[in-house]
């Protein structure tokens, strides 16, 4: 493995090829920056040198600044920690350098590692490597001079997108863009850097320094309308995020003023950002979806995954149709089984539709279309299954006819076939139960629509192998999901601590509170819809099943609304027949349905729980806290039971797989953050007014009281009841 720093290696043409090597993405350590001005500084001194050229070892660049320090800094609040790299290396020591320098990139350029590059007085690039800017995503912009440099490269309407989306884009399109100087082979890109740099050393080649072009930029006018634009397109997909105003912010500034003064402006508001809340909150998220991949007694025992190369999907509805989808545009062949022809051609022609749809936004192309469409097989009978590695059941919620598919698949499948089931909240021990393959009986809950939506919760019971759950771990990562290991228990660990926020939204109807007033406060909290928008979107039907089943499992803290069944009986399905909260038509967006009130008045009339017979007079904010803090209390319930690894594990399922807005951490993250001990006062509070539902957990009792965080490690004590 080659050693972590920097190293320097003089040869007989005067050129110093300076090598950044931290495997396995050379990320920009403190100690790594440090290393690569005491390299410049040296390369400047030494008159064998002529010219300089930057690369990273292992055929990658960079993969950017280290995180990790971001993270240090959230939870010190010391931000002195952060280097001065914008000024002190990339303008005053490469830059303003007395010798050019070179970047030789392949592989990818990311982040800091792309604006390291940009720093230089040439970029020579490898074909199909990745470049981006996306800082934006981690509640921050670039620091490291890209707010400043990008425009003047690429042109200021290309750099807002290429900071505003995140996305990469390749070196080809980087020097069409006029990005990079050249694009040669890999096995040339020293050769060619080399030479690149002593032609600027000998003046044969222009010296260009970045932050001094001007000749793409617009006139002051132009730029500021371009600006104005970019802003008002912020505000709308952007709300929440500061950052991306901010970007603009010091671009416009940059280009007023000066790249010199941008520059140092970005730092400064950098700084600012990296300390905010948001910030805090996306870092969060990242290092949250990294700790997924670790599951205690799976991961590090030393197993190996099994290739799962052939799936069977029992059932071609919307989630099983979905699910297919996934594995076969991502090269795992499927046979998908339905109980009849009729039934068969819909759930086959909804994963074609499916892929058609992803070719549709660019996600696919035509050519791996119809690849993944010969991968899959539409079978009326268990024929097939004989040969599969895996089975994923995603029939109804049905908890007999679940038992019976399983207890037939088990008599046809290979024996070391992984048997799945896609249920949201039925107890696969139940499931499971008519077999003797307990062992190899697992969760694949899937969330709609399967194919687009990344959460794979992998539910696992006091049985299931260490085995079935890392092939099934891998398999998650190859179908691009996020899979979190969960415990056994109604709802698993998702669906159980949300189960209160529909009930809570319903409870606040029956309090007197406008439904279409909670959606709204919602969706300003940063949830894409509010608990009734949603409800009409998942249709009705839904609702009421799962309902029925954590008020089964969770008798006396539950609460059930009349709403449901009289929006039912009144002809009303949401989204599905244009009729709900809201009024659905086609090209035309959502909007409220003054007719459904009185249904909502007769509503209130059976529950007969408003004060005093007056509707509950509520802020915004405590419409916010009344939905989200029985969430909070439910997800404490989860941690103490242990259904869940780490408090992380709910933070970004959380975020993943019921929108919570990421830019707040996820749910225990944001508890935390608003206080245990608040969230306590308050339930308790709202106990006492209106019943059980509001009552608060034993544990979030105990962390409020002791002061400790939500998302603190349960104690060893506990461990007999863990789910896990």
């Amino acid at each position: 493995m080659a050693r972590i720093g920097v190293a320097m290696d003089v040869g007989g043409d005067g050129v110093a090829v300076v090598t950044v090597s931290n495997p396995p993405a050379n990320v920009l350590t403190i100690p790594i920056l440090s290393g690569l001005k005491e390299k410049y500084d040296e390369a400047m001194r030494r008159n064998d040198v002529k010219a300089i050229v930057l690369t990273g070892n292992g055929g990658r660049f960079s993969g950017g600044f280290d995180i990790n320090v971001f993270e240090k800094i959230h939870k010190t609040g010391d931000i002195s920690i952060f280097p001065d790299v914008s000024v002190e290396l990339v303008v005053n020591t490469m830059e303003d350098a007395k010798k050019p320098i070179v970047a030789a990139v392949e592989g990818f350029a990311l982040g800091g590692g792309l604006e390291l590059a940009l720093g230089c007085h040439a970029r020579i690039v490898a074909p199909r490597t990745q470049l981006s800017l996306p800082e934006l995503l981690l509640g921050v912009i670039p620091g490291f001079g890209g707010t400043q440099r990008l425009p003047r490269l690429l042109g200021l309407g290309e750099a807002i997108e290429m900071m505003r989306s995140s996305k990469p884009i390749m070196s080809e399109e980087g020097k069409e863009l006029g990005l990079i100087d050249a694009i040669v082979p890999s096995g040339e890109l020293l050769k060619v850097s080399r030479l690149w740099a002593l032609d600027i050393a000998n003046r044969r080649k222009p010296w260009v320094r970045s932050l001094h072009r001007i000749d793409k930029l617009p006139s002051l006018s132009e730029a500021r309308n371009i600006l104005k634009i970019a802003r008002e397109e912020a505000k709308k997909t952007a709300l929440h995020l500061p950052q991306h105003q901010a970007c603009l912010d010091v671009i416009e500034d940059g280009i007023v003023h000066g790249g010199y003064t941008g520059v140092l402006k970005e730092a400064k508001v950098s700084k600012e950002l990296l300390l905010s809340e948001t910030s805090k909150g996306l870092v969060h998220v990242f290092f949250a979806q990294r700790a997924t991949s670790k599951v205690p007694n799976v991961t590090d025992v030393g197993l190996k995954p099994r290739k799962v190369k052939k799936v069977a999907v029992i059932g071609g509805g919307l989630m099983g149709s979905g699910i297919a989808t996934a594995l076969i545009v991502n090269n795992i062949y499927v046979v998908l089984k339905e109980i009849n022809s009729e039934y068969l051609l819909k759930g086959v022609k909804m994963v074609e539709a499916n892929v058609r749809g992803l070719v549709v936004k660019g996600k696919l192309t035509q050519g791996n279309a119809e690849k993944a469409l010969s991968m899959l097989k539409g079978v009326l009978d268990y024929a097939d299954f004989k040969d599969v590695d895996m089975v994923i059941e995603a029939v109804i919620e049905n908890i007999s006819l679940k038992q019976a598919i399983f207890s037939e698949i088990e008599k046809i499948c290979p024996p070391h076939c992984i048997l799945a089931t896609n249920t949201s909240s039925i107890d696969l021990n139940k499931i499971g139960e008519r077999t003797s393959s307990q062992d190899r009986i697992v969760g694949a809950h899937f969330f709609s629509p399967a194919h687009i939506m990344s959460l794979l919760e992998i539910v696992r019971t006091e049985r299931t192998s260490a085995q079935v759950i890392l092939d099934l771990v891998t398999v998650g990562k190859i179908i691009k999901k996020v899979p979190v290991v969960v415990g056994n228990c109604a709802g698993f660990a998702v669906n159980r601590a949300f189960f209160p926020y529909s009930q809570g939204a319903h409870l606040l109807v029956s309090l007197g509170v406008d439904p279409f007033r909670i959606d709204r406060a919602i969706v300003n909290f940063g949830f894409p819809l509010g608990p009734f928008q949603l409800q009409d979107v998942a249709g009705y039907g839904v609702g009421m099943a799962v309902g029925k089943v954590f008020a089964d499992a969770f008798a006396g803290r539950t609460y059930r609304s009349p709403l449901l069944e009289l929006l039912i009986r009144s002809g009303r399905n949401g989204k599905n027949n244009g009729k709900g909260y809201y009024i659905y038509e086609k090209g035309r967006k959502p909007v409220p349905d003054p007719s459904v009130q009185p249904i909502i008045e007769e509503s209130r009339r059976i529950a007969n729980i408003m004060p005093g017979g007056k509707p509950l007079s509520v802020s915004q904010q405590e419409i916010v806290e009344m939905l989200l803090f029985p969430v909070v209390n439910e997800a404490c319930r989860v941690l103490d039971e242990e259904v869940v690894i780490r408090a992380s594990d709910l933070d970004i399922a959380s975020v993943l797989g019921m929108s919570f807005p990421s830019f707040r951490g996820g749910l225990v993250f944001w508890g935390d953050l608003v206080g245990p001990n608040h969230i306590y006062k308050s339930l308790k509070k709202w106990s006492e007014l209106y019943g059980n539902f509001y009552r608060p957990s034993r544990f979030l009792e105990e962390r409020a009281t002791k002061g400790i965080p939500l998302s603190a490690p349960v104690s060893s004590s506990s461990r007999s009841k863990s789910r896990l």
